[in-house]
This record gives C-alpha cells, sequence and structure tokens, in this order.
C-alpha cells in the first residue's frame, strides 16, 4: 500500500482540512488519532497544543495522548497500532528527534505506514519526516537544545517540508539551498504537503514554492 502523510506548518486550518478529511478511509467519527505532544515540552507558550486538540475534537474525531517520553519500541507499537491516524505535535525539532529515537518510533513508524497508518506532521513533526532536520535551526525558533549531534531526519518523504513560510525568508532559503543536497517545500501556515505514494502536492492557500534539487 502506498504510504499516507499530511505534513503541516500548522495544524489542520480550514483551508486544508477537506485535503486530509479525504485522506481518510472512514468518516472523521469513525477515525482514531494518536496525539503525540512530546515536541511541545521544552516550549513556554503550549497553548497551541490545546487549539490543536479542539480542532481534532470538532471534526470528530477520537483522540488519544500519547507522549514519547518513557516509552519503548514494544509500548509504542501496540499503542499506535490500535490507532489510524498518528498525529506529531510541533515545538523544538531537535528534542522531538531526540525522543523519536530515544523511544524507538524511528523504528517502527515504517511499520506502521505499511499497515495504512496515516502520519500527520505538524511543524516539527512535518520537519522530522524528511532526510533532515537542520533547517529547523536556520530562523532561530529552534535552539538545540539536546545537543544533537545526528540530524538526519526520518526520510519518510524525500524532501524536507520549510514550515511557517512567509516572503522574508525568501533570501534565507535562496542562500541555503546552494549548500543542500535535498528540495525544500516552502509551507504557509495555511498550507500542508499531502504525500501519497511518490506523488507530493502543497494544498491550502498562498502560492506553492519549491526548491528543487
Amino acid at each position: 500500500m502506498d504510504w499516507k502523510l499530511f505534513l503541516t506548518s500548522a495544524g489542520l486550518p480550514k483551508e486544508t482540512r477537506e485535503n486530509f478529511i479525504k485522506l481518510l478511509p472512514k468518516a472523521p467519527h469513525k477515525i482514531k488519532l494518536c496525539f503525540i505532544p512530546t515536541a511541545a515540552d521544552p516550549e513556554k507558550n503550549k497553548s497551541y497544543v490545546g487549539k490543536d486538540i479542539k480542532t481534532i475534537k470538532k471534526m470528530g474525531m477520537n483522540i488519544s495522548e500519547i507522549d514519547l517520553k518513557n516509552k519503548n519500541e514494544d509500548s509504542l507499537l501496540s499503542d499506535l497500532s490500535r490507532c489510524d491516524v498518528i498525529y506529531i505535535e510541533g515545538g523544538n525539532t531537535f528534542y522531538l528527534l531526540d525522543h523519536v529515537r530515544k523511544s524507538g518510533f524511528d523504528k517502527i513508524i515504517k511499520q506502521l505506514l505499511d499497515n495504512e497508518k496515516i502520519y500527520v506532521g505538524v511543524s516539527a513533526g512535518s520537519i522530522i519526516a524528511g532526510v533532515n532536520i537542520e533547517l529547523a535551526g536556520w530562523k532561530h525558533f529552534d535552539r538545540n537544545i539536546v545537543e544533537l549531534k545526528d540530524l538526519k531526519g526520518l526520510s519518510l518523504v524525500p524532501f524536507v517540508p520549510f514550515v511557517h513560510y512567509e516572503e522574508k525568508y525568501n533570501k534565507l532559503l535562496n542562500d541555503k539551498v546552494k549548500e543542500i543536497d535535498y528540495s525544500l517545500y516552502a509551507l504557509n501556515d495555511k498550507q500542508a504537503v499531502l504525500c501519497v505514494g511518490d506523488k507530493y502536492e502543497i494544498v491550502g492557500e498562498g502560492r506553492k514554492i519549491i526548491y528543487k534539487k
């Protein structure tokens, strides 16, 4: 089966919601969603987590929260196998990838995608799905608080989403793209990348900007 991912900049705003719903195998009220909030731990303002949970509940999905901390590969596989959607909340990308590895999530996610689970990433959750997370530090939004040395992502897709895109970042992107060997998909907060198999499409509102490699 084709893997299905929905990589967002800022969750499920109304501009991308219909695209997400079409990806679901059944009606939203029959969907079990596993919500992973771990990346938000280091953030001072966690209000976005509550807003995202509210949106998910408003859509009618059944939500259960799973923290990657203190989890292992077996317990995670058991928990996540019960869900239709695995939703990785945003926050600190370096901290998130560190716990993705410590928990064994990195070892089971491909198996879960093979078993028709849908991966939804928000901000940091989208970045880790790509080939490298170094761009998380480009805008100084994320500090490498865990002193992570290996910045390779999960490589679930062959590119990296540049989240929270605004025009003011054009010069930064034009400079940085010369130094990297992978493509960037620039996403504003009303956009997402819809990924089905090896087809990748920017959906939502705004210009579709891709820095191809």
